[in-house]
């Protein structure tokens, strides 16, 4: 009797898939499976053993893509519980997991039969075509198909029907016998060969070796080449660089002295970098050994709680990290994780970990090429490399005997998925720590709410580096009144002006603008910091006062100087920049807000002899662009860098002694429980960049808002004065991490279409929270088993995107069950209006926008 496997495909339905294993034992749960489904074929993973009782219609396994599971059963455990309470399918889960090569679904192709071929022919020379007669949509098909050379992909023969779908005529063709459709099974792995030549015979006799020569001087010169070279070079160098000839080798190959092979060439990520240097000779003060041994200890615990690692900055955090890593996997020959937010940060955090560990440290980000990326995972998975640094998705690394996970920068909102899945990755690493047996640790200057809760509940143990390593102060933090340059009389910086101030005022602020002479002319580096990329917030008429908006998203489109252009920070949307304006003609436009790029004009004409560095995305687009600025910033080749939020964190540079805030209310008042965390975080990391070395260090903070909590704990570095502040704001009304949240966003392109299924979405809810049809009233509604609350729906604070009009409702409650049934039974049983509708759901969300 067959045996019968449960399958989960990479497709937004709730449900798994059981087929037949025609030959052979079951493949184990884990591995990959190419199954048909519908009129094509998907990889799939197969999750176990499934009972074929009363399903009607099973088809057959295809093929098996592996024999060892490329998801190991700790990860597919996982899986499991991310489907479970992020409510997403577990295929869709499983296809986070793994590069995305390990997952390339199947292709269909079309091929022109002999038959056909000649019927097409028949009909071009006129003749009265042999056969059925077919209907336009089918002849269009069959003479692309004639024109073509080979098989034709599916997305090519829809352009030729003008995007209509191209399966009713193909399957009258097919009937026919006039096309023939298979589908071409999933591309191979990238792996990386090279042709290499290698000595197989030495001849070492002087003698012996005149008689095999002869006169051949340049096989004699190569077989040499190859015996200083260990035996061993690549064809293509020998033929290249050093001119040897393909005739010299297939001589050598026919006195049998070598052979040519393909060997494979694992992708080094790092290839062209420099090299790590040697680690620095560092000795831990008190209370970092404290950390080290408290960690180091808990090794051996059996219950190992999350530790919450709280030190301000520059306090020597990666030197706990390090020597928590020397003891899990140089002593103890165990694997580590270590996740950074974001790839700014990963070039000098790997070099960090590079200078201690070589080569057993991987890395795995999305600057990656396929090909690099799957060479450290297969590297990883074999044991080759015992150490992943990267950003969330690395925390999937398929390491076995896991004894440590490090989070580090724990509070920031990049370690959350914007797509389904949509997990948070600090939230992930403490459930796989428990689940390993491993070590968690989550460090921050300014760690989340949610985990200074779990802090102080004890739910995590709480250490502390209330110092910094080297004995340095914290910097002194002045703050600038930006709303004394607005007033009458108000004095400018740098381009301000009597009775008010230009644009270049709120970039350089009189006491900045003093600081910055001052930092230059002592030989040192300043960091300045605005959250805001291009040059202009937005173009304005000042005729009409049109502002020019995204036709695609309720946003205005940024102004960008150095490309003349136009850009939606959303959807990418870009137009060249108008001289005059769109509605009305006036040439009269005006640049309203600021942006990195004009921080950068302005600096550079206050500055002529300064050297700038800019930071932000439209700088780093190639893939080791923060390694080479920062590069440049650590060598002393950069007096002032400036950006986005990207040169806030993770930073280390000694003379770096001063630290500007642009303008410190970017963002402050958001539509967003969140903004104000966000905030304080910010000022207080960018604020952590100045006064590292032995000169100390000054930031000097412009806002308009002096006297927002947010600023005035940033000002002291006061946490915990901000904490407690914040915590109080949000529980009334109840905001995270006072219970929990899901938010539920719906989209359409249809405006009204997204109101009504919102409307209705909500009513569904609302009515199985009330536990009766018709429960609750005025938008909110609320259940005694939980406690569980609707609130909303309304238009999202970014109403359109990507073409798409936004509605969101949100639950809340303090029960994570019962918010988890209610959930599932929505996104399994509601059933939405016809037409072009989507929703989503965003578990623990990190922004509402």
């Amino acid at each position: 009797m067959p045996e019968h496997v449960e399958v989960a495909l990479p497709l937004p339905l709730f449900r798994t898939f059981t087929y037949r294993i025609d030959e052979g034992p079951p493949p184990e749960p884990g591995c990959r499976v190419l199954v048909p489904f519908r009129r094509r074929e998907r990889v799939g993973w197969v999750l176990g053993p499934a009972d074929p009782a009363g399903i009607r219609g099973i088809r057959s396994v295809h093929d098996r893509l592996e024999t060892e599971p490329s998801v190991t059963p700790e990860l597919l455990e996982l899986a499991r519980w991310m489907a479970e309470y992020y409510v997403c399918p577990v295929g869709i889960v499983l296809r986070s997991l793994l590069p995305s090569v390990l997952s390339d679904v199947a292709r269909e192709r079309v091929t022109l039969t002999p038959n056909g071929r000649t019927l097409v022919e028949g009909r071009r020379a006129a003749l009265q075509p042999p056969g059925p007669e077919l209907p336009d949509s089918a002849w269009t098909l069959l003479e692309a198909l004639e024109s073509m050379e080979g098989p034709a992909a599916l997305s090519t023969l829809r352009k030729h029907l003008g995007g209509a779908s191209a399966w009713p005529p193909l399957r009258r063709l097919s009937a026919e016998g006039l096309v023939e459709h298979h589908t071409e099974p999933p591309r191979a792995p990238p792996v990386r060969t090279r042709r290499v030549v290698r000595l197989t015979e030495r001849v070492p006799d002087l003698l012996e070796r005149e008689e095999l020569f002869g006169r051949a001087d340049r096989q004699r010169e190569c077989y040499e080449y190859l015996e200083t070279a260990e035996g061993a070079a690549e064809l293509a160098e020998l033929t290249g660089r050093l001119g040897f000839s393909r005739s010299v080798i297939s001589g050598l190959e026919d006195k049998a002295l070598v052979t040519l092979a393909d060997e494979e060439v694992l992708r080094d990520p790092f290839q062209g970098r420099e090299p790590a240097g040697p680690p620095p000779v560092l000795t831990p003060n008190p209370a970092q050994r404290h950390a080290i041994d408290t960690l180091t200890g808990a090794l051996d615990d059996d219950a190992r709680a999350p530790f919450l690692l709280h030190g301000v900055t520059g306090s020597g955090k990666t030197l706990v990290y390090i020597e928590l890593l020397r003891e899990v996997v140089d002593r103890r020959g165990r694997s580590a994780i270590v996740l950074v937010p974001e790839i700014a940060l990963t070039p000098q955090t790997v070099g960090r970990f590079r200078a201690w560990f070589g080569d057993r440290v991987a890395v795995l980000h999305s600057a990656l090429s396929n090909g690099e990326r799957y060479d450290e995972w297969r590297q990883l998975r074999s044991g080759d490399k015992r150490i992943v640094v990267g950003a969330r998705s690395a925390l999937f690394a398929p390491l076995d005997d896991l004894g440590a996970i490090i989070v580090d920068e724990e509070h920031e909102g990049t370690y959350k998925q914007s797509e389904a899945p949509r997990y948070h990755a600090r939230d992930l690493a403490v459930l796989r720590a428990h689940r390993a047996g491993a070590v968690c640790v989550l460090g921050s200057a300014t760690p989340s709410l949610e985990s200074w809760r779990n802090a102080e509940r004890g739910k995590f143990r709480r250490l502390t580096l209330p110092d910094r390593a080297t004995g340095a102060l914290l910097p002194k933090v002045d703050v600038v009144d930006l709303r004394k340059l607005r007033a009458p009389g108000g004095q400018g910086g740098q381009g301000g002006q009597q009775g008010g101030a230009s644009a270049s005022a709120y970039v350089l602020t009189p006491p900045l603008t003093a600081a910055l002479t001052e930092t230059l002319k002592r030989g040192e580096q300043a960091i300045l910091l605005l959250n805001r990329r291009g040059y202009s917030s937005f173009l304005q008429c000042r005729g009409c006062g049109e502002v020019m908006e995204c036709p695609h998203c309720s946003v205005s489109l940024t102004y960008h100087r150095g490309r003349q252009i136009l850009l939606c920070h959303h959807c990418r949307h870009e137009v060249r920049a108008p001289n005059r304006c769109p509605s009305c003609g006036d040439p009269e436009l005006s640049r309203r807000g600021m942006g990195t790029e004009q921080v950068e004009r302005v600096v550079g004409e206050a500055f002529p002899g300064a050297r700038i560095a800019r930071m932000d995305v439209d700088t780093t687009g190639g893939k080791w662009a923060h390694a080479d600025i920062l590069g440049r910033v650590g060598r002393g080749e950069v007096d002032i860098l400036l950006g986005t939020q990207m040169i806030a964190k993770g930073l280390d540079f000694p003379m770096v002694t001063l630290v500007g805030v642009v303008n410190a209310d970017v963002g402050l008042h958001l539509p967003d429980f969140r903004a104000s965390e966000r905030a304080f975080q910010l000022l207080s990391q960018v604020a952590g960049r100045a006064g590292r070395g032995e000169r100390g260090g000054r930031v000097i903070i412009q806002s308009s808002l002096p006297e927002h909590y947010a600023v005035q704990s940033a000002l002291t570095h006061d946490f915990e004065g901000f904490a407690r502040a914040e915590l109080a704001e949000r529980k009334e009304p109840a905001y995270p991490p006072h219970l929990r949240m899901a938010n539920v966003i719906v989209s359409s392109p249809d405006a009204e279409l997204a109101a009504s299924t919102a409307e209705g979405a909500a009513a569904w809810l609302r009515a199985r929270i009330a536990g009766a049809e018709g429960g609750g009233g005025g938008g909110r509604a609320s259940a005694a088993a939980g406690g569980l609350t609707l609130v909303g729906p309304a238009p999202s604070p970014i109403e359109r995107l990507h073409t798409r009009w936004r509605w969101h409702f949100f639950l809340r409650g303090a029960g994570v069950a019962e918010m988890t049934r209610l959930l599932h039974a929505f996104m399994t049983g509601y059933d939405p209006p016809a037409g072009d509708v989507r929703i989503a759901l965003d578990r623990d969300p990190v922004a509402l926008l």
